[in-house]
């Protein structure tokens, strides 16, 4: 089967910053594929090549195997594409905007105006139709970012941190559109700094760090790669370099510590490390705010791949 998106060795650099170093992907149609990383570490640097806003400096791209530098007219038929920022016409309104987006798939004008009526309808902004958009709030005109990139009903879309900015039931009903996409036989490549983003919709997830994919698997099976289970130890923040010390050896991994709360995050294998960890921090006398084991979540792979937190 060939690949909805795929990507080889791509590399992409902006002067003497390497943004994409080596990047290899490969997405299968009909999924929602989930993009996480730190700033910085490519993400939209990749949308961008995909989408053949930028030509990377080495490596090849393709989607729906046409390839981005040699055929990008039919790659951008292929797609559609929701950027970080809302890239609406101010001065038109939210329908004209979606029309005009549908005419240029080549849609017919009574197309294009059905598409447009669906897409206001899906995403509550019926009311607001027919005003210029420059008379929309920040979260509506994201909505109509988002409405737009759907209304050519491309096999592919490209989601950059779609649902930043959105309140929280806007975001479930983007949620809601993203799964109804999948079940149609869509793909979708989403980057989020949401974790449970990731969780809820992905049915595979790669993290990206420096350029580069450094995991990539299953919700489930990027959670197995940190442990069993993560125990979770909160303490006075003054405390916490020295508990997290205490703890060191109780796991294979550097403990996880935020200071600025006073929490120390280690995988173990052994249930009774716990046990293990009152007894150390009470010889050092260091009280226990709180001692809890948890089942790892993706903040737990992703502090344990990068060493940064998402947002």
């Amino acid at each position: 089967m060939t690949p909805a998106i795929q990507a080889e060795g791509v590399r992409h650099a902006f002067g003497e910053v390497v943004a994409l170093d080596g990047l290899d992907l490969s997405v299968e149609p009909g999924v929602v594929f989930g993009l996480l990383g730190p700033n910085g570490a490519g993400k939209t640097t990749l949308v961008r090549v995909l989408a053949t806003l930028l030509v990377p400096t080495d490596g090849a791209a393709r989607v729906l195997g046409h390839d981005v530098v040699q055929q990008p007219l039919a790659v951008r038929r292929a797609i559609g594409l929701a950027g970080q920022f809302a890239a609406v016409d101010m001065e038109l309104t939210g329908r004209e905007n979606l029309e005009m987006v549908g005419r240029l798939y080549r849609l017919s004008a009574a197309e294009a105006r059905s598409r447009a009526s669906d897409v206001l309808e899906r995403f509550g902004l019926e009311d607001a139709a027919d005003r210029r958009v420059s008379t929309y709030s920040g979260g509506m005109r994201r909505r109509l970012d988002l409405g737009a990139s759907l209304t050519g009903r491309p096999p592919v879309i490209l989601l950059d941190e779609p649902t930043t900015g959105l309140d929280p039931r806007t975001r479930q009903e983007l949620w809601a559109t993203v799964d109804e996409l999948r079940r149609d036989g869509t793909t979708v490549l989403l980057t989020t700094q949401y974790l449970e983003e990731a969780d809820r919709l992905a049915q595979r997830i790669a993290v990206v760090d420096h350029g580069k994919i450094v995991a990539e698997g299953t919700a489930a099976e990027l959670k197995a790669t940190v442990g069993s289970e993560v125990l979770a130890v909160r303490v006075a923040p003054e405390a916490a370099s020295g508990a997290a010390e205490a703890l060191a050896d109780l796991t294979s991994e550097t403990p996880l510590v935020n200071a600025g709360v006073g929490e120390i995050r280690l995988a173990v294998a052994d249930p009774s490390a716990s046990a293990e960890a009152v007894r150390r921090l009470d010889e050092r006398g260091v009280p226990i705010a709180a001692i809890e084991l948890q089942q790892p979540s993706l903040d737990d792979v992703f502090l344990t791949l990068t060493g940064k937190r998402a947002a």
